[in-house]
């Protein structure tokens, strides 16, 4: 008999890959895919761990599993399965705690669950190779995202990803070209090459390579038309990589950058390894080689310590910088990392105050870098035809397409007439 799984997932573009992998597995497996609002057999939560409140997320969706239907199975993977895995098999409903590494074997663990709730977590530690689950498709999806690096062997304060992922381990250079081929073939237009600590890519090979290696192996061999590249560490970002991005025919203008602060004193308690100057330097060589660069950032508000002072620097070390947009996310203590027992610790009226901040901030700068392409011409990807057609620009903005017939999964040249919300109105040129 064929069982009915539902699937949520929480965190990460690593997270979400994962899952569109576990999904393509089980149904090749039998399984039928439902949605996570719905009754199920089976409730897959694919979770993470990052903050204190993504771990109550994940307990609050394990309580919503067991009301939807009282008779079903809980699974719960992931980084917080990882880290918690006996927390969650006490917890009602849950019958199955499988860690990261057993993600790739989930059908199969899944067939064995029987009555009795057991946990399969294996040392994420002792994790020593890169493998990058067998995906094959990205359900309605018009971009596929594909793995290639998991772990991290840096020790940001305020992180528990490398205790929950492992160390760096890399996906070698042939399965991750070959992954992007079998995307290709499949009709993508568009592959984002991601990772947990991506810039660390190639360094545990042997013979060891780098990102830029990949990429420029990429370049030569595999046929789709954009390659996307998701964060990489201020750090990383080499002379060379700067001007292969400026240069290449298929990499996509756009890069994420973590700042996390633009004050240097709270950057050396996070333990970043870099100061603004750094920072600084980096933004301004990407933006001298490619002038239209879509740049952003992830911000931490209120971390412990922060005073008015190194906030404001922040505040206005952002807002000088030609940033793009600001991923914001307000402090929250993760249990088991050095910065969950620094003090002071922030009022979270403080700390909601200045994500609020930093929120009104990047609005702004979504704002002004979208209309500077007011009366220009983009190449956009059509990723819906129905309700009004949208795609996605190279360098990272959504556009609304006037015009209507089906143009689902193309590349068409737009005329950008208009820009609102941070998104840009066109039509299509010629």
């Amino acid at each position: 008999m064929t069982k009915t799984i539902a699937i949520t997932t929480l965190g990460c573009k690593i997270n979400q890959f994962e899952s569109a992998a576990m999904t393509q597995a089980l149904e090749l497996d039998g399984f039928s895919i439902v949605p996570f609002s719905g009754p199920a057999d089976v409730y897959l939560i694919n979770s993470c761990t990052v903050t204190a409140k993504t771990d109550a997320e994940s307990r609050r969706l394990i309580r919503r599993a067991t009301r939807l239907n009282p008779e079903a199975r809980v699974v719960v993977t992931g980084c917080y399965a990882q880290m918690a895995g006996a927390l969650l098999l006490d917890m009602p409903g849950v019958n199955l705690v499988l860690g990261n590494s057993e993600k790739r074997d989930i059908a199969g663990l899944l067939r064995q669950m029987g009555d009795e709730p057991r946990a399969v977590v294996a040392d994420i530690s002792q994790a020593k190779s890169g493998e990058s689950a067998p995906l094959e498709s990205f359900a309605e999806h018009t971009r596929a995202f594909l793995q290639v690096q998991n772990g991290c062997d840096a020790r940001c304060a305020y992180c528990i990803v490398p205790f929950a992922r492992g160390g760096s381990r890399s996906v070698a250079p042939e399965e991750a070209l070959q992954g992007m081929a079998s995307f290709a073939a499949r009709g993508f237009q568009e592959i984002v090459v991601t990772g947990i600590h991506l810039g660390g890519y190639g360094l545990d090979l042997t013979p060891p390579t780098d990102l830029l290696g990949l990429l420029r192996l990429a370049e030569e061999r595999v046929p789709v038309r954009r390659l996307r590249i998701g964060s990489v560490e201020p750090t990383e970002v080499s002379a060379e990589l700067v001007s292969f991005i400026a240069s290449s025919r298929m990499v996509c203008p756009h890069l994420h950058l973590p700042l996390q602060s633009g004050s240097d004193t709270v950057l050396f308690r996070m333990n970043r390894g870099y100061d603004t100057r750094l920072y600084r330097g980096v933004v301004q060589s990407l933006v001298r080689a490619v002038p239209d660069i879509c740049l952003g950032t992830d911000l931490i508000a209120g971390f412990p310590a922060e005073s008015d002072q190194e906030f404001a620097e922040t505040y206005r070390f952002v807002e000088e910088l030609p940033l793009a947009y600001l991923h914001v996310f307000p402090f929250s203590p993760r249990p088991g990392t050095p910065a969950a027992t620094m003090t002071p610790q922030l009022h979270s009226r403080v700390i909601k105050e200045r994500a609020e901040a930093l929120r009104l901030l990047s609005v702004q700068k979504r704002n002004a870098y979208a209309a500077g392409f007011v009366g220009r011409e983009l190449q956009v990807l059509v990723q819906r035809d129905a309700g009004g057609r949208k795609g996605l620009s190279g360098n990272y903005l959504p556009v609304l397409i006037e015009g209507c017939g089906s143009l689902f999964n193309t590349l068409v040249t737009v005329l950008i007439t208009g820009a609102k919300d941070g998104e840009l109105i066109g039509s299509l040129a010629g």
